[in-house]
């Protein structure tokens, strides 16, 4: 021990957080509701280099007026915000207020390498870029979007066109006068097609399954069975499905434009990838300068292995948010708290459940 009472070359705190997302924030706000101060009882390490999680990373096109769901962080409403300008430097803004407002003190640049176990202490050891953390409990807030989910078909490393995926899409200028086929039936698959199609030479649009557009308001109840379907996945430790692939697809005016104009005409998975297109198992062939990936993305979870929390199923079964090999660990914005309404909820459950194991008597938060 130094005369700081840290040990030499590793930092003691109570709570990790790692993420700074909307999972993340809302997890560190209610840390400090229950009690825990920041840099003195926990910590919150983000590898992004600014505020606003992955909604930094997005598109400039998508303006904030086209973003579905975005629900406030806890006890800070984000108001008047100009619905055309792009959502990155909104929500960048608004989360940078956000941490400035409430002192939370987010560590960035910070690559969190692992997470293991400490020396036989009951503490954890998280290793980064900017040197070691030992933690009585952690919270992971890493969500999706540095992990995107590639397919792999025959003959895809044939394909003499460019290959990009939702996390890397540029706008749809860039697609100008070129044919694109467009992989995947979410929201990101649809706004791509919608931007693309009138700068494109032609669209196609593929989807394993056919999309599940959905009439009428999205309703609290709706929303609780959809989020239901997705928990019992992870409770069960199977890797979890986003909350939209259970919701289905709002159909709105955009939507039902895009429909009448064809833009949106689906049509089945191919079979191959050819050097210049796609093609099915019957024949027919589309021709294409570009195929786009909007298949979604995985949790990234990567730096967790070392603490063994996978089941057999591929994924990490919890309880709340906490999983259930390790009661010191919980995953917030993982499976059914992956929306922001739900992160918000699960950021609360998880700090007062890690206030409860760490033997402090927690606040009403």
């Amino acid at each position: 021990m130094n005369d700081t009472g840290i040990r030499e070359g590793v930092r003691e705190v109570d709570v990790v957080v790692i993420g700074a997302g909307q999972a993340g924030l809302s997890s560190a706000y209610h840390l400090q509701r229950t009690g825990f101060a920041p840099e003195r009882d926990f910590v919150v390490l983000d590898h992004a280099p600014q505020p606003g999680g992955a909604w930094q990373f997005r598109w400039p096109s998508l303006t904030y007026g086209k973003v579905h769901g975005m629900h406030a962080l806890p006890g800070m409403e984000l108001t008047d915000a100009d619905p055309a300008r792009p959502s990155a430097e909104v929500i960048g803004e608004y989360f940078d207020t956000y941490e400035r407002t409430f002192g939370l003190k987010v560590r960035r640049p910070v690559e969190v390498r692992a997470v293991r176990e400490g020396d036989g202490d009951g503490r954890l050891l998280v290793e980064t870029s900017d040197g070691d953390w030992s933690t009585r409990a952690l919270i992971n807030a890493t969500g999706t979007w540095d992990r995107p989910f590639w397919p792999r078909y025959p003959g895809q490393e044939t394909f003499r066109g460019r290959q990009l995926h939702t996390a890397q899409y540029p706008g749809p200028e860039e697609f100008t006068g070129q044919r694109v086929v467009v992989v995947g039936g979410g929201a990101s698959g649809t706004q791509h097609l919608m931007e693309i199609a009138p700068y494109a030479a032609g669209t196609t649009w593929v989807t394993r399954r056919p999309p599940v557009f959905r009439e009428g308001p999205f309703t609290e109840e709706f929303g609780r069975e959809a989020v239901a379907l997705v928990e019992e996945r992870v409770r069960q430790g199977l890797p979890p499905k986003s909350v939209v692939s259970v919701t289905g697809l709002p159909l709105n005016d955009a939507i039902r434009q895009a429909l009448s104009d064809g833009v949106l005409d689906r049509r089945p998975m191919f079979d191959r990838i050819t050097p210049d297109g796609v093609e099915w198992g019957d024949g027919q062939r589309v021709g294409a300068d570009v195929i786009l990936w909007a298949t979604g993305f995985r949790a990234a979870i990567d730096h967790l292995a070392p603490l063994r929390l996978r089941e057999p199923g591929g994924g990490i079964r919890v309880e709340g948010t906490r999983a259930v090999v390790d009661p010191r660990v919980h995953l917030v914005g993982y499976g059914p708290s992956a929306s922001t309404i739900g992160a918000n909820r699960a950021g609360r459950a998880a700090a007062r459940d890690i206030g409860r194991l760490l033997d402090q008597e927690p606040a009403t938060v």
